[in-house]
């Protein structure tokens, strides 16, 4: 089956630059906020070694690999369900992906311009939640007197009007949908398409030195569980996929590195949803 990512995360963080490296696209990725205007939208097959020894198993002469969609917007800046930077008008975009990927940044480069003015994971990571229920918030607001209305009408169910009605309450505490899955039914929001009621995965761009560090990797996990995390070096990452398969394996072998961004984040993704390539 097909799984779509969308991919969040505050303007230079290294959306883009993962983006262009697990779709091997060729999209902006400037040192300035909203490079990314436009959502790219990247098709990739997910690697899976035992699919040609399923193949000659099974006598099939096409293998047909699961794909994952990534779908990347401009930035989401502190204050865009409020009309600030380029507003949460993108967000329409990633509305009917299966998860949520949020890019944060972990590492430490002066040439690289961070919109806050320092780099601290925790905060980017409560900017982007907030905006994310925010824009749910407001669009179970402008449904809700529609709904009560129809449900008078007997248009609607009732079971579907009070998962609004307690989605709202969720929101207005600044608290996802998912994360508050046992308080209300998620499947009776689905025609909503909110945002939060997807599950979240937590990509962390670090550099090299950040992925050698277990103490740090662990605490960042710690911090977003049970959401999973996948931790990767975007321009690692962009320079592996300028390379053939031989050589890219030579180089993630070089690195001590067992899978390729790409391999993480979509199994991540699979994992995220209970799903099985």
């Amino acid at each position: 089956m097909a799984l779509t990512i969308g991919i969040v995360g505050l303007p230079n963080v290294g959306k883009s630059t993962m983006f262009n490296a697990l779709t091997r696209a060729d999209v902006l990725a400037a040192n300035y906020p909203f490079a990314t205007i436009e959502p790219n939208v990247g098709v990739v097959p997910l690697p899976d070694s035992r699919l040609p020894q399923l193949a000659e198993i099974f006598g099939s002469e096409k293998i047909l690999p699961a794909t994952v969609s990534f779908v990347d917007i401009a930035g989401i800046v502190k204050g865009a369900s409020e009309g600030e930077g380029l507003g949460n008008q993108f967000l329409a975009n990633i509305r009917e992906a299966d998860a949520i990927c949020q890019v944060t940044r972990g590492f430490q480069d002066s040439d690289v311009v961070h919109v806050a003015g320092e780099v601290d994971p925790a905060s980017d990571i409560d900017v982007i939640t907030t905006e994310l229920a925010l824009a749910d918030l407001q669009s179970v607001e402008k449904a809700l007197p529609r709904l009560q209305k129809e449900l008078t009408n007997k248009k609607v169910s009732k079971a579907y009007v009070e998962a609004v009605e307690q989605a709202e309450k969720i929101l207005s505490d600044g608290r996802t949908l998912f994360s508050a899955r046992d308080e209300v039914d998620l499947d009776e929001l689905k025609p909503l398409q909110l945002l939060t009621a997807k599950p979240f995965i937590y990509v962390f761009n670090l550099d090299d030195d950040g992925l050698a560090d277990e103490e740090l990797k662990a605490s960042l996990a710690e911090s977003v569980a049970p959401a999973v995390s996948v931790f990767l070096n975007a321009q690692f990452e962009a320079e592996l996929a300028e390379l053939d398969e031989d050589d890219a394996a030579e180089m993630l072998a070089d690195a001590g590195i067992e899978e390729s961004g790409l391999e993480q984040l979509a199994k991540a993704g699979y994992e995220a949803l209970g799903l099985q390539s």
